[in-house]
């Protein structure tokens, strides 16, 4: 589900666009000029929202890319498993299990209120208040 398509000369440094059905956040975005006859070619290097992966692509600048959907809610961590964190959203009081990031291991314990991202139907947490 797109919000909207925009082609690859127009997607700019800190957009989220879709690549292989993974949301990505552009780092840089280098345009090649035009030749006698050809296209214009478009260097993307982005990152996994989700994982924090870099891709690197070589595109056509009329390739158009889907822009995810990014909802950024507040929520209360209920209780904590080895890997995932139960969470009640602070808005419609909705219960949901939600991996743990690396980063947030040791400092995230019951009752803190964090902030968590659903994008295209997945939930990441991204800090802690």
């Amino acid at each position: 589900m797109a919000y909207k398509l925009i082609n690859a000369t127009e997607a700019r440094s800190g957009a989220s666009i879709m690549i292989e059905n993974f949301p990505y956040t552009i780092r840089s975005n280098d345009i090649s000029k035009t030749g006698k006859h050809g296209h214009a070619k478009c260097r993307i290097e982005a990152i996994n929202i989700l994982d924090g992966k870099k891709k690197v692509l070589a595109v056509n600048g009329h390739e158009r890319f889907e822009c995810p959907i990014v909802n950024k809610n507040k929520a209360q961590v209920l209780s904590i498993n080895k890997e995932n964190a139960n969470v009640m959203d602070l808005a419609s009081y909705e219960s949901f299990e939600i991996p743990i990031p690396e980063e947030l291991k040791n400092s995230l314990k019951e009752e803190d209120q964090i902030e968590y991202w659903d994008i295209e139907g997945n939930k990441i947490i991204k800090r802690k208040f």
